[in-house]
């Protein structure tokens, strides 16, 4: 019988920073009421500059790995799911192992945009079901604020920075993922899209002049199709873990739109105390915006150990996707881990690493002259 993959840790970080839709204002056209009738946001969390999507992503694994009660080095493989990753290459995944030590890990990054982190999810899930991995760290980790125009307001107010991250653990009692769906549809590409940076528009004077290195929006049509995938995608979910919405105790949306969210809702005929939402306070963090969610959840007490809940997002792709879970929490252990102290194991291991590098250079220069 193949294992199933149980949540045991979960972890957030977001930027001190938080910047309001009044201070938005000040920078654009645009007011406190207009953006929260149409988006349900009220504030976002900004990154500092010494802040990148990697330096985030390892304060969430930390965070999550202590409540899972497990070291770095227990993990097989790292996944971070993220729009805004440090560099085309290498991974921001690469970054996070190395930072936090993960000595045994396999790390990669994955793009599929705001779905990215159900994409994750269920490509940790579907490892660890195979065998071929034991422990998994799966994070969504953003500085969308450096990706967009703010002098855009159709843009610039809907997203914030942060990150989230889960530790999967396998085990044979089922529970943990129960299902997951996938979907794309790559005739609406156009419809959310950064053109710039890429080998078809590589970065060049023109391609900054016209501004191709920001976010493109096409909100309206953006609107219609997530309206209709979420609530698709949540009923595939739950029919194929064996269940029916009454059966859901809570769903976990990706927090891009409050009238999105509720039209989803509606089309479910789920009551929206069975939804959790956090956009007011984040706005749209893209890939980490389930995470983070998940983690203030449980912390206001809306999840126990035995509740079925349905993770769904969608995103530029165009890509969606749901995913149904029993949550269980930590397995049992009295290990106890201190953040502080492998951020600087992580660190001294790292910096060997590289003495060793380049001591090898200077030997394999020698011997090879």
């Amino acid at each position: 019988m193949s294992p199933y993959a149980h949540i045991t840790g979960w972890g957030m970080a977001v930027p001190e920073r938080v910047l309001t839709n009044a201070e938005l204002s000040l920078m654009v056209e645009t007011s406190d009421e207009w953006i929260f009738s149409r988006t349900g946001i009220r504030e976002r969390h900004i990154a500092d500059p010494e802040q990148t999507t990697a330096s985030l992503a390892v304060e969430a694994s930390l965070e999550a790995l202590r409540i899972a009660r497990l070291k770095p080095a227990d993990l097989d493989l790292i996944i971070v799911a993220t729009s805004s990753p440090e560099h085309i290459f290498p991974a921001t995944a690469c970054l996070v192992q190395d930072r936090i030590g993960a000595t045994k890990a396999g790390a990669f990054d994955l793009l599929a945009a705001c779905s990215g982190f159900i994409y994750g999810l269920n490509m940790a899930t579907q490892a660890i079901s195979s065998g071929s991995v034991h422990t998994a760290l799966v994070i969504g980790a953003e500085t969308l604020s450096r990706l967009v125009d703010w002098k855009d307001r159709n843009t610039c107010i809907l997203f914030g920075d942060g990150a989230g991250a889960f530790v999967l653990q396998a085990a044979e009692e089922r529970a943990g993922v129960l299902s997951a769906v996938m979907r794309s549809d790559g005739s609406g590409s156009d419809l959310l899209t950064l053109p710039g940076g890429g080998s078809r528009f590589p970065t060049t004077i023109d391609t900054v002049t016209q501004g191709l290195h920001y976010v493109q929006m096409n909100g309206r049509e953006v609107f219609r199709f997530a309206t209709r995938v979420m609530s698709q995608s949540t009923q595939e979910a739950v029919a194929k873990a064996g269940l029916r919405l009454e059966d859901i105790q809570l769903v976990i949306p990706h927090q891009a739109n409050q009238r999105i969210i509720e039209t989803a809702l509606k089309n479910l005929e789920i009551p929206p105390e069975r939804c959790f939402i956090n956009l007011d306070r984040y706005g749209n963090n893209s890939t980490a915006s389930i995470p983070i969610a998940t983690c203030e959840a449980f912390t206001a007490g809306r999840l126990k150990p035995g509740d079925n809940i349905v993770m769904v997002g969608f995103g530029a792709g165009l890509t969606w996707g749901a995913a149904v879970v029993e949550w269980s929490g930590p397995f049992h252990g009295v290990r106890k881990l201190r953040p502080a102290r492998l951020r600087l194991y992580a660190r001294i291991r790292s910096f060997i690493l590289r003495l060793l590098r380049r001591i090898d250079a200077w030997m394999w220069g020698r011997n090879n002259p």
